[in-house]
């Protein structure tokens, strides 16, 4: 079933993740869909690179952190953001250089103060090749770090080519259990 995007969230110049002008960044792009969960775009390079030809775990890990974490931002625009505490990965299959790739994150549960999520990296085939789960503290901003917008080059990066709707891989999960971050 296709989801219709309903907003991009911005980048910036440096993040490892979104950075833009980071030579050795993912230079993902985030969309905020209908359902409410969010879909990051990106295409892992040669530098990212494990095993010949792979995505590093640590890298993997990176980007859906940061999907999961930015969940937040599409209830809360830029007032609220997610701060990780913890983070568990399971990795499924291996992550190709150099295709683009869809990675999804949701909140599944949120207190005032708190949230958690959960996210899968997609390969083109729709198969799920790395599940996460984190949990992320909420604060605004300015109790995170010094952050200049203009410094840091902070805004939507529109595109002709950008994505009106996506259809997602099929995830599910057989037993509650086996989610990622409970044991099973």
């Amino acid at each position: 079933m296709p989801y219709r995007v309903t907003g991009k969230q911005p980048n910036s110049k440096m993040c490892l993740v979104c950075g833009l002008k980071n030579s050795a960044g993912l230079k993902a792009h985030f969309y905020e869909l209908e359902n409410g969960e969010i879909v990051a775009l990106f295409t892992a390079l040669e530098e990212h690179q494990s095993y010949p030809g792979r995505l590093h775990g640590g890298i993997a890990t990176a980007i859906l952190d940061e999907t999961i974490g930015r969940a937040i931002l599409t209830k809360y625009g830029e007032m609220i953001w997610g701060v990780t505490t913890e983070f568990s990965v399971r990795f499924r299959r291996p992550v190709p250089l150099n295709e683009e790739l869809q990675v999804v994150g949701r909140i599944t549960q949120e207190t005032e103060r708190h949230f958690e999520g959960t996210g899968e990296i997609l390969l083109s085939s729709g198969k799920v090749a790395v599940e996460g789960y984190g949990k992320y503290a909420k604060l605004p901003l300015e109790k995170i770090a010094d952050f200049d917008i203009a410094e840091q080059e902070w805004r939507i990066d529109h595109h002709d080519d950008d994505p009106t709707e996506f259809e997602l891989g099929t995830v599910s999960f057989p037993n509650p259990d086996q989610q990622p971050g409970n044991p099973g």
